[in-house]
């Protein structure tokens, strides 16, 4: 997911005086495509290592949990303050002291003595997180000409695609072989190889100036359209974290895994997810509100499918691929909405839906510790599925407001 904070029309800070034309700093972008896979797997390494964390640091995995939790409540606050805090900072040095902070995180973390220092170094990222997404995409359209913008978000987002795909699996079988510890460490070289690299190859970028009023993005909740659609993302987001952040260990103790067929289910979502992330184009031209509609309809219902087959083993594969082949698609049918929704006012759009959607998976993750600790896994992924279908529901009514 990408933001746009700050407003800066693709072209226009970097380009040549005589001719206006950008030049292309591609290495530029690569070298931020490699900080947003670095920062994916950061955000996310947690979920396949819940349970080797919560022994070593002798807490419920329901408050290892909330190390995700954490992390989006400090990405919502970063995202809506951001612009106000380093207004006047070289862009540039904005992206490498926030990749050094990645680095600062990882480290935090592998070496955390107790649950305190832990979520500290999980709220370190959740500041990168908010930070990165605000400003990348606006980024990239100071890094190459208007013609190539698409592309160059395309090139971000395969970034994102790919942590989406080996975070998880990865994250599972390197805790197997060096331990949880190992592999948060393991990021870190790549964290740096990305800050080095976009040390070397981004140009400076002197903040764009902006338009009176363009940081209040709660202006847009004026709108029905958006206050619906946003309300349908949050709970869309919410209800996937509540049961998606505990999967590790209903696999492990429901359906009855071992570390290596655990790595396989998490690879076979990130498979699956990046299939749906490419095929779900063709079902947004066709009809992007029925898409909005059924994905969390059919969540749901492998939710509650989960909780009468979750045991077997050949079904909870097949269910849990469904579900990343839908769930990991969604986020592109919203990103479509926003910009149908707000085609002047995308950028502000951008923003909230970033502080919306990292402020639901903080809320999702924290609900679903409650409950899985509480009451359990069929509690959890019952209260999953109500809000699914209640996300469902909200986009229905998104789609009569819309104009």
């Amino acid at each position: 997911m990408t933001a746009q904070v700050f407003d800066t029309p693709a072209g226009e800070a970097l380009g040549t005086p005589e001719t206006g034309e950008l030049p292309a700093y591609w290495s530029g972008i690569f070298a931020m495509t490699l900080c947003v896979f670095a920062l994916i797997a950061s955000e996310f390494m947690p979920v396949s290592l819940l349970t080797p964390i919560a022994s070593d640091l002798q807490i419920s995995e329901g408050l290892a949990g909330y190390g995700i939790a954490i992390s989006g409540a400090f990405a919502v606050l970063t995202s809506l303050a951001i612009s106000r805090l380093v207004g006047s900072m070289d862009r540039k040095t904005l992206l490498l002291v926030l990749t050094g902070i990645m680095c600062v995180s990882g480290l935090v973390v592998g070496l955390a003595p107790n649950y305190t220092v832990y979520m500290i170094g999980r709220a370190l990222i959740g500041v990168v997180i908010g930070g990165f997404w605000s400003m990348s995409a606006a980024m990239a359209m100071r890094l190459v000409p208007a013609h190539s913008v698409t592309k160059a978000l395309a090139i971000f987002n395969g970034g994102n695609a790919l942590a989406t795909v080996v975070a998880a699996p990865l994250g599972s079988y390197l805790g197997s072989v060096i331990g949880w510890r190992g592999a948060f460490f393991c990021l870190i070289p790549v964290a740096i190889i990305a800050l080095i690299w976009q040390w070397i190859s981004l140009p400076a970028m002197a903040p764009a100036p902006r338009k009176p009023g363009a940081g209040n993005v709660f202006r847009l909740f004026k709108s029905p359209l958006v206050s619906f659609g946003m309300l349908s993302v949050g709970i869309f987001f919410m209800g996937q974290f509540v049961l998606f952040t505990y999967l590790r260990p209903f696999l492990e103790t429901v359906t009855g895994v071992d570390v290596s067929l655990l790595s396989m289910v998490l690879l076979v979502i990130g498979v699956a997810g990046f299939v749906g992330t490419v095929l779900i184009g063709t079902f947004l031209k066709t009809g992007m509100y029925r898409v909005l509609v059924c994905i969390p309809l059919l969540m749901a219902a492998i939710a509650l499918s989960l909780i009468v087959l979750g045991g077997k083993v050949v079904a909870a594969f097949v269910l849990l691929g469904l579900w990343g082949l839908i769930a990991t698609a969604a986020p592109v049918g919203w990103w479509s909405w926003l910009a149908k929704a707000l085609p002047k006012d995308a950028e502000a759009g951008g923003g909230l839906m970033v502080a919306v959607i990292q402020l639901s998976i903080a809320l999702g993750s924290t609900l679903g510790g409650l409950l899985f600790d509480g009451s359990g896994y069929r509690m959890t992924f019952l209260a999953s599925s109500v809000l699914l279908v209640l996300a469902a529901v909200m986009a229905f009514f998104t789609s009569r407001n819309q104009g």
